[in-house]
């Protein structure tokens, strides 16, 4: 990445960034394990210490943040103390909660990992997934439009839990204009996307886009490939775990391809929100797609390499890259 671009980071401070998605709460009960239950054979889990985290759309919100970005969050949360203790980390993160949505029929999607010695033992998730009524919608769509109004940037955090409909993508892609949108997708049919300036599926959302496998390369850029049709002119990324990224983009005749960077991997929790923060500034400071890339790479490096759901600040973005670079 070269001199100049690395000197856009700085740019990041202060570009106002959207984010519209699921909202969850990421919560981890952290302890040590020295024995077997008489009861059944399982691990008793002596619990040292609790933590909680924003998750889902939030650590995307989060991510942005830490980053140096304006965030508005738009989303759902119930009417209950996860979505209280949601709203109350996101406004310490310094992120805009004024676009939540509260939902009282229906609970705060609530995560919790059991972590013993570093290692996850077990998930517990507590939600309820499928489509919100109609009031709902429509008071999530004038968030969204609210949010818009001098934006630098939209994120679309799609975890499948009932927030992003095709219809408020439209009302999204209406309201946003020349913004550039990152969309982080769940659905099947990425038609449903239609209009985002990128979309990031990992590999196994791409495989079940196509409705087959991908074991190579080239099999991955020509499933991309076959997307595109669907995007009206948007791009896909698609994030493969230790094998890199991979970028596809309508009228240019090869893939750009990022190698994964070389770094202990932790924890993989919440990368792919790394990767749409990072994505999203980059695009907001006017980089162009290829070398945003490189920056969502070295953010998702940093990631992994640390526990649980985690943020990355600009400071290690930019020691990252001029690590790498060296």
């Amino acid at each position: 990445m070269s001199p100049e671009a690395t000197k856009k980071l700085e740019a990041f401070r202060g570009r106002r960034v959207v984010v519209v998605g699921d909202l969850m709460l990421d919560e981890f009960v952290w302890g040590e394990v020295s024995r077997i239950s008489p009861e059944a054979p399982v691990p008793i889990l002596e619990a040292r210490s609790r933590s909680s985290v924003p998750g889902g759309a939030a650590n995307a919100a989060a991510n942005v943040a830490s980053l140096g970005g304006q965030v508005a969050l738009v989303g759902c949360v119930g009417a209950d103390a996860p979505g209280e203790t949601t709203r109350r980390l996101v406004e310490a993160a310094g992120i805009d909660a004024s676009g939540f949505v509260v939902d009282a029929t229906r609970p705060t999607t609530l995560k919790t990992r059991i972590i013993a010695r570093n290692q996850q033992v077990v998930r517990i998730d507590h939600e309820t997934r499928g489509p919100f009524g109609p009031e709902i919608g429509e008071a999530l769509a004038t968030a969204a439009a609210a949010a818009l109004k001098g934006a630098d940037a939209c994120i679309v955090s799609d975890y499948g839990k009932g927030v992003v409909t095709p219809e408020l993508v439209r009302a999204i892609v209406e309201g946003a204009g020349a913004v550039p949108i990152v969309v982080d997708p769940k659905r099947r049919d990425f038609g449903a996307y239609r209009g985002a300036t990128v979309i990031t599926p990992n590999l196994g959302e791409l495989e079940v886009a196509v409705g087959r496998a991908c074991s190579t390369v080239d099999d991955i850029v020509e499933a991309a490939r076959s997307l595109l049709p669907q995007l009206g002119g948007g791009a896909v990324l698609v994030t493969r775990g230790p094998g890199g990224m991979s970028l596809v983009e309508p009228g240019s005749p090869s893939a750009v391809h990022v190698p994964a960077r070389a770094r202990a991997v932790f924890d993989v929790t919440g990368a792919g929100d790394t990767v749409v923060g990072a994505l999203s500034l980059s695009l907001a400071v006017g980089l162009p797609l290829s070398v945003a890339l490189d920056v969502a790479s070295a953010a998702a490096a940093i990631a992994v390499s640390k526990p649980g759901t985690a943020t990355v600040t600009i400071d290690e973005l930019r020691a990252e890259l001029r690590g790498h670079d060296a």
